[in-house]
């Protein structure tokens, strides 16, 4: 709805002002200056919600603390970092034009000189207006949150190898042929080796008696472990380990908790917040339910 939309983006640059206006006053408390903002501090846009932050920071900068254009967008770009999640174009977070004016009308303004400066960058690099107007931060009415996110960052990356490279081919592919340096992979999560080595210690002891520690770098190695697949030792040992796992979990439970669980039932345990759309939250309504 309207207001919903409303209330969104109300809300995103509540909480991106008061996070960005915190940023600057603690750097401020301590240097004095905003000079080696990008020196001392990283702006992780974590997909498009956080978008603000650009034209935010922009506004402090110009309106608060007396620096012009060039300068507050140079010490701007170097600060912030944008991830991206989805490839998915018609995904990609847009506000209307008007919404967007009427509700933040300084950070339009702002936004608005950001557009025509990059537009008036991209014609001077391409003479192209075709990929002047699929590469600009406003346009036909909307706001696009994903185009400024890549005009405003130093760095870009998706969340898997496959998908990085996904963005430079099609989703933001006009601005990897300007700024291919811009672009990066950052592998989202933990590594199965470095989750298996540090959440379960025991096990990680048995595969490296049984196979070397070869597998802490080199995942394939893993594989040495099926000689053992019919094992009967091998195979109460593994029984052992996921026992006193269970038991550990147990007692922590109780001692943080103050609830008994058997370690001989099953235990399913969610290590992730909950999106009520998803299938945490279904197995959660399953467990309530049973």
């Amino acid at each position: 709805t309207a207001e919903g939309k409303s209330l969104r983006l109300r809300q995103q640059y509540f909480l991106v002002s008061a996070s960005v206006q915190d940023i600057i006053h603690r750097h401020l408390s301590k240097y004095g200056t905003l000079d080696n903002l990008p020196e001392k501090v990283a702006i992780h846009i974590n997909d498009t919600h956080p978008t603000l932050a650009i034209p935010e920071l922009m506004r402090i900068m110009l309106d608060e603390c007396g620096y012009d254009w060039d300068s507050a967008w140079k010490l701007v770009t170097e600060t912030m970092a944008y991830t991206n999640h989805t490839v998915m174009k018609e995904a990609l977070e847009c506000w209307s034009e008007d919404l967007y004016k009427r509700l933040l009308p300084r950070i339009y303004e702002i936004t608005k000189e950001i557009d025509n400066r990059f537009r008036a960058f991209v014609w001077g690099a391409t003479h192209d207006a075709d990929k002047v107007e699929r590469m600009a931060v406003i346009s036909c009415g909307a706001v696009r949150m994903a185009n400024l996110c890549v005009a405003g960052s130093h760095s870009v990356n998706g969340v898997s190898a496959l998908h990085s490279e996904i963005l430079k081919d099609t989703v933001f592919h006009d601005f990897y042929t300007e700024w291919p340096n811009k672009f990066k992979n950052v592998t989202n999560g933990i590594a199965h080796r470095r989750w298996l080595n540090q959440s379960n210690p025991e096990l990680a002891s048995l595969i490296t008696e049984l196979t070397g520690d070869g597998f802490i770098h080199d995942a394939a190695q893993l594989e040495k472990l099926m000689k053992y697949k019919d094992d009967t030792s091998v195979q109460k040992k593994l029984a052992e380990i996921k026992l006193h796992n269970k038991q550990r979990l147990a007692e922590h439970v109780k001692r943080t908790q103050g609830q008994i669980v058997d370690p001989n039932s099953i235990f399913d345990v969610q290590v992730k917040r909950l999106h009520e759309y998803k299938r945490q939250h279904m197995n959660a309504l399953h467990i309530l339910s049973v």
